[in-house]
Formats: structure tokens, C-alpha cells, sequence
């Protein structure tokens, strides 16, 4: 059992609240975000300067994953994750609190909340397919009406942004690592493919923008397409692609890329004047400013914290509101004057807080060679006092995923009970280019499920771990990985922690929902085509070879690795009489979004680790 006082540490640290997914009012005065701070995610509005108090938006007891401010600002949309689940339905409230409404999304149905038209209180909300093979649709909708028109249908398809005059919408298709981008001319129906496709890449992201007055981008176009996208390059840029007014593209042109990091987010004022960059460099954050009349691109003062997750513009260029984050700084709120270049911080979640967060564990970044060459980076958090070579090696979920250094209170309660913790970015993962992403597609997956294993030999070597004292860990991919691992080197690791891993890919195909095996079959592998490899990487199918004990965290409620992924498991471990522990939350889906269930997710883990990492 974990000592009492590991066990309060913990709930400190998991109680420890945040701010995030912030957007901005029309005139840039008050911004919308999403907090945790009572309890689980909710919809708090405040004034970007000043004293004002934040005011919370009650929608009930299901968490709120996702808000945005209407252009008109008499809206906000907000979707909702009913009972903590992975679906979500389309709310609208107006920005006082007042007529909230369910536009979308009936018991068991899935609704995506797109952005709002430019010029008006018009949403986009997009129904997911109920078969794997079926067409999504995408509509308009209006919040005080809830009159629908449909504006696109597509097998995978999301709508990144809508023209100005509503005429031309940005659509994303095609399955994870092979996005690609049209544009749909409204006026005639008809769409036009920005990038070659099929190609070697993916367009992830998109916004569409008034032309600016440069001859060399624009030409005599009405609107240009902003894309980030990997298509035929090493790393993922920013390219221009113009409209014109026929709506065939124009040249596409290459406006921003580097050598050492990848483009993650992109934003921009109304007149499409300037344009924020967030630029991916080893899992730190750089925000970038880009002048799309000269070209000029500047980096911003030096950010508040390692880690920016969400960005976004003032429609007059003035205010950049952020999420930022560091390993011993909680994700909050802040705000940069675009012209002063200074940043400000705009929310406080945790006010009065007696735990000093100073003494929390800063990791260090650690580089090492694979099995076959490839450079693999992670964080470690050495462990507080004398770890007598105890060690976990958690593996982040995706795998298109990073680690990056963020504020992880778990992973702060594991150091601080004296177990040192390494989060390794294996092969797969984001952040490092077109290549090391999809170096463990299909059959490569093999090499991935290695890299775990020259995980645990570079913490040996490097004194950070000793031999027979390691546990590995991880959540979704990470809980797939961690399984996969103990049964490939079932000697290697003296306990093991699944938190909503797929334990058998075939039955995750069949029981996940249809638009995530749609798109997770270009990652994994078909389940028909590829069916025999398939069930070749399944750890289920050789679980007799697991010899160290396994902790199952799972979501009751979770549709996307369902939770018969870990009953299964536990099953099959029983029947052998292997060691084997489930705790199970029946309130939470996918992602754990109540405080309470992270709070006894730490302490169990930390109490499992104490129990099985002996000294």
C-alpha cells in the first residue's frame, strides 16, 4: 500500500487546477477558455486585462472539451463530452451564460464542432458516420434557429475554415498521415485539390485569408489557403496556395519551414496581415510572427513557459492568447501585445496555493541510439531522494503523439516517491519529421516495440536505473506499447501498468468506433488485409509469456479503445493465475477529465510501483 504521506502528495499535486483552449471576443477584450478548477472542465469567461473576476458557464456535469467565440460575439460554441465519454455534442450559450442549447447530438452520436462562418453566428458541426465505409456530414447550423444547411459530406472529412464571404470552405479528408486538403467553391458546388493527392505526406491543419498585397503570393487571387503539411518534405511548413476567383488553386508557395523543428499551429488576424506560428523544436515551443505583405517573420519575447497547446489571434492583429505550460508550471492563460512583445498572464486557477510548486522535479532532455541507429529522445525526471535504482518508462499515446515537457502531476507524484520516470519519444511519435512518424507503420511496428527495450539498457547505462527494477507504463498507443513490450521481453520488467491499451487490434477494429478504425488503418494495418500481422502484434494472443505483474486502468465509459480491451486482458491473466489488478472508473471515457479519478489513478499507480519495485 503507498504510505500516507506519498498518498497526499499525490492528491496535492493531481488537485492542482489549469486553464486552456482559450479564444478571443470579436474586439479581443475578453477571451472564453476551459478550466478544471471546479472540480472538471468547464467554460469560464474573463477580461484579458484588468481585475474583472472570471465567471464560470454552467452546462451541466459533462465535461467541456472544446469552446469558441462566434464572429458577431453573441455566441459561444462549446462541445460537450456526455458522461466524460469520447463522443461529443454541440452546445451554443451566449457568452453571459444565458440560452444554452443543445444544437447536436442525440444519446450515442458523435457531433464534431467545426469553427464559425467569419461574418455572421453560423456553426459548423460535422455528424460522424456510423459505418467505417459511410460518408460524414458536415452542415451549418444556426444557434437561434437550428436551421441546418448542408455544406459538405465526405468519408473523413472536417471543416478547417470558411471563406470570408462564405463562398470557398477549407475541407481536410483521408486517414491519419495521409490528410490531404481541397477547397470547396460553395457558389457551383464543385472542389479543388490544393496538394497533388495521393502523395507522400499529410496536410493537417488550414486557414483561409484575404489575399495580401504581395504580387508573389497572391497573384489575382480572392483567397489564400495557409497549410501546414508534410506533403513531399522532410518536416512539416507553412505553404501559401491561392484562390482564384473561378476557384481553381494557383501555384503553391513555400512561406515558412525549418531545419529543426516542425510547424504545429498556425492563427492569423482577420485581414490575414499576420499570421502566429508555433513551431515544434524538440517538443519546446517557439511562437513565431510572419508578415504575409514582406515576408518578415520574428520570434516573440521569450515565452512564460516551455509548452504552447493552443493559439489564437485577435481579429485586429493586436492579441495572441495562449496555452502555455512547463513540468513545474501549470497550463494557464496568457496573453502576448503583439506590438509591445510582451507577454501577460491572464488566468490564475489555483489562487492562494500553499504548495510551492518550485520544489517540483524539472526533467532533463536525454538522447540515445536505437537498436538499428535511429536517435530517440525522451525526458527524465530523476527521482526525489535515493531511487536505489527503481525506474518507470512511460510511453505517451497516439503514436502520433510527443512528450514534451509539460505539467504532469502524475509523473511529478512518481518522482516524488523516489522512482525515477523516463518518457521516451520512440519511433512514431511526433516532432521529429515526416520519417521518424511513420517509422513504425504497419509491419515496422516491430522496431517501435524494440525501441522499448534500448529504453530501458540507456537508463542502466547512464546509472538512472538498475536491472530488474524497471516497470513500464503508458497510456492508449502507450498502454498498447507497455503490453506489447512485456510480452516481447517478458524478463525485462518487474511490473507493468496499462492505461487504456488495445490489447488485441483485431477486436479494437471491431469494437472502437467506426471513424477511428477508419482512420487508424493507415497507422496499424488493415483488419482485413492485414489481419495475420495484426494479430501477430496483439499482445493478447501471446499473453502466456507475461511473467511480472500487471496493473489495467480503464474507463468505463471509453469508445475509442473500448473497455473490453482491458477485461479481456485481465481475463486472460486470471485463467493463467498471473498477477493482475483493474481498477476501472465508470465515469470517465477515453481521457480521465475529473479530478477525483486522477487523483486515485496516481495513488494507485505510486502504490502499485511501491509494492512491486522492491528495494
Amino acid at each position: 500500500m503507498i504510505r500516507r504521506g506519498l498518498a497526499q502528495d499525490a492528491r496535492e499535486l493531481l488537485s492542482v487546477a489549469g486553464s486552456w483552449g482559450a479564444t478571443l471576443s470579436p474586439d479581443g477584450r475578453r477571451t472564453a477558455y476551459i478550466s478544471d478548477r471546479g472540480g472538471w472542465p468547464q467554460v469560464w469567461v474573463q477580461a484579458v486585462a484588468g481585475t474583472d473576476a472570471a465567471a464560470v458557464i454552467d452546462l451541466g456535469p459533462d465535461p467541456v472539451v472544446q469552446v469558441r467565440w462566434s464572429a458577431d460575439g453573441e455566441w459561444l460554441s462549446c462541445a460537450l463530452a456526455p458522461g466524460g465519454g469520447v463522443k461529443t455534442h454541440a452546445w451554443a450559450v451566449r457568452p453571459n451564460g444565458a440560452d444554452a442549447r443543445r444544437l447536436a447530438g442525440e444519446p450515442g452520436e458523435h457531433v464534431a464542432v467545426g469553427p464559425w462562418s467569419p461574418r455572421g453566428a453560423h456553426l459548423v458541426i460535422a455528424e460522424a458516420a456510423e459505418k467505417p465505409d459511410a460518408d460524414e456530414m458536415c452542415e451549418l447550423v444556426d444557434p437561434v434557429t437550428g436551421t441546418r444547411r448542408e455544406l459538405a459530406r465526405g468519408h473523413m472529412v472536417t471543416v478547417l475554415d470558411i471563406s470570408l464571404t462564405e463562398r470557398f470552405a477549407l475541407l481536410r479528408d483521408g486517414p491519419r498521415g495521409a490528410r490531404f486538403c481541397v477547397v470547396l467553391d460553395r457558389a457551383v458546388d464543385a472542389d479543388h485539390p490544393l496538394l497533388p493527392y495521393p502523395g507522400t505526406g499529410s496536410t493537417d491543419a488550414g486557414i483561409l485569408r484575404p489575399p495580401p498585397e504581395r504580387v508573389s503570393v497572391a497573384g489575382d487571387h480572392s483567397v489564400v489557403a495557409y497549410l501546414i503539411s508534410d506533403t513531399g518534405r522532410a518536416r512539416p511548413v507553412l505553404l501559401a496556395v491561392g484562390i482564384r476567383a473561378d476557384g481553381q488553386r494557383g501555384p503553391v508557395g513555400m512561406l515558412a519551414w525549418r531545419d529543426d523543428a516542425d510547424l504545429e499551429l498556425i492563427t492569423a488576424d482577420d485581414p490575414g496581415r499576420t499570421l502566429a506560428l508555433v513551431w515544434n523544436r524538440s517538443g519546446r515551443s517557439d511562437l513565431e510572427l510572419l508578415d504575409t505583405r514582406s515576408g518578415e517573420r520574428r520570434l516573440t519575447a521569450a515565452l512564460p513557459g516551455d509548452v504552447i497547446s493552443s493559439c489564437e489571434m485577435s481579429r485586429d492583429g493586436s492579441t495572441v492568447v495562449c496555452t502555455i505550460e512547463s513540468p513545474t508550471q501549470p497550463r494557464e492563460v496568457w496573453a502576448l501585445a503583439v506590438k509591445a512583445n510582451t507577454w501577460t498572464r491572464v488566468t490564475d486557477a489555483n489562487p492562494g496555493r500553499a504548495m510551492h510548486l518550485d520544489d517540483l522535479v524539472a526533467p532533463t532532455l536525454e538522447r540515445f541510439i536505437s537498436h538499428d541507429g535511429l536517435p530517440i529522445e525522451g525526458w527524465l525526471y530523476r527521482g526525489v531522494g535515493e531511487t536505489d535504482g527503481r525506474a518507470l518508462i512511460w510511453f505517451h499515446g497516439g503514436p502520433e503523439a510527443q512528450e514534451r515537457p509539460t505539467f504532469s502531476p502524475l509523473f511529478q507524484s512518481v518522482a516524488r516517491s523516489g522512482i525515477a520516470l523516463f518518457a521516451p519519444n520512440v519511433r512514431g511519435s511526433s516532432g521529429y519529421g515526416r520519417a521518424f512518424v511513420h517509422a513504425d507503420d504497419g509491419a515496422r511496428r516491430y522496431a517501435a516495440i524494440d525501441d522499448v527495450a534500448m529504453c530501458v539498457r540507456h537508463l542502466v547505462d547512464i546509472g538512472a536505473a538498475r536491472r530488474g527494477r524497471v516497470a513500464c507504463s503508458g497510456r492508449s498507443y502507450g498502454g498498447y506499447l507497455t503490453l506489447a513490450a512485456m510480452v516481447r521481453y517478458p524478463k525485462l520488467f518487474a511490473a507493468g501498468i496499462d492505461i487504456c491499451g488495445m490489447s488485441d487490434l483485431l477486436t479494437f477494429y471491431r469494437d472502437t468506433e467506426p471513424w477511428i478504425a477508419a482512420s487508424a488503418a493507415s497507422k496499424y494495418g488493415d483488419p482485413d488485409r492485414d489481419a495475420a500481422l495484426l494479430a501477430d502484434l496483439s499482445p493478447l494472443r501471446r499473453i502466456e509469456l507475461m511473467a511480472a505483474p500487471l496493473l489495467v486502468i480503464h474507463g468505463e465509459l471509453d469508445t475509442n479503445v473500448p473497455y473490453s480491451e482491458a477485461t479481456q486482458v485481465v481475463a486472460a491473466l486470471t485463467a493463467l493465475g498471473r498477477p493482475v489488478e483493474l481498477l476501472s472508473f465508470p465515469d470517465e471515457g477515453h481521457e480521465y477529465r475529473r479530478v477525483h479519478s486522477r487523483i486515485a489513478q496516481a495513488q494507485t499507480i505510486v502504490g502499485f510501483l511501491q509494492e512491486h519495485l522492491v528495494r
